[in-house]
């Protein structure tokens, strides 16, 4: 329950600073990476409801509406996010107009790929533990996270040192296949779950 706080927590920090210095420097790069931050704060904050759940002693039947819900959330708001990332990075490539440097996206980008990667580790720990596939699957989330860090980091300080106005956009672009597959893949956990109580019926 404390990875999964402090989650909420520096997703809560990272979406604000992430979308601030996107709007600020015309990064689309930095605008998917903070959106991204939103649907991770949210993911994260229902399996921390899901896991107080347990922790009070809730039936089995209400936990799994509620793991219902996260994969149904999670997987149709990475895809609308790809989709959002396609548009955008392909309407800046085809226009040429250059993000200007941000240094602020920068040192997010690098203190979330050191810091994203320990709270997944942990996650996926706590989730065997435990044995709860919600919490394995928002730990994904988290990993997934440090992998758009290090695109991020990537487009940034290419443009940043470098002036290459194209690598923001390509670095958003590199996003895109992460993104469908973590979507694809929460509405096959879905599935999978539906199946396991449809055998147990």
């Amino acid at each position: 329950m404390w990875l999964a706080v402090a989650t909420v927590a520096y997703n809560l920090v990272e979406a604000g600073v992430a979308l601030y210095a996107g709007v600020q420097a015309g990064s689309i790069a930095l605008v998917g990476f903070g959106l991204d931050s939103v649907i991770e704060l949210t993911a994260a904050a229902v399996v921390l409801w899901r896991l107080r759940l347990e922790a009070r002693g809730a039936e089995v039947e209400r936990v799994q509406v509620v793991e219902a819900a996260v994969s149904r959330f999670v997987g149709v708001t990475l895809i609308a996010l790809a989709a959002y990332v396609v548009i955008q990075a392909v309407w800046i490539l085809w226009t040429r107009e250059a993000p200007q440097e941000s240094w602020l996206g920068v040192a997010l980008a690098f203190l979330s790929l050191l810091i994203m990667p320990l709270l997944g580790i942990g996650k996926l720990r706590a989730a065997d533990e435990i044995g709860s596939r919600a919490l394995r699957q928002e730990a994904k989330e988290t990993f997934a996270c440090a992998y758009l860090s290090f695109a991020l980091l990537l487009g940034l300080g290419a443009n940043a040192i470098a002036g290459w106005w194209w690598a923001d956009p390509a670095a958003a672009l590199l996003m895109v296949p992460w993104l469908i597959r973590e979507g694809l893949e929460a509405f096959e956990s879905e599935e999978d779950e539906e199946d396991e109580r449809g055998q147990s019926g």
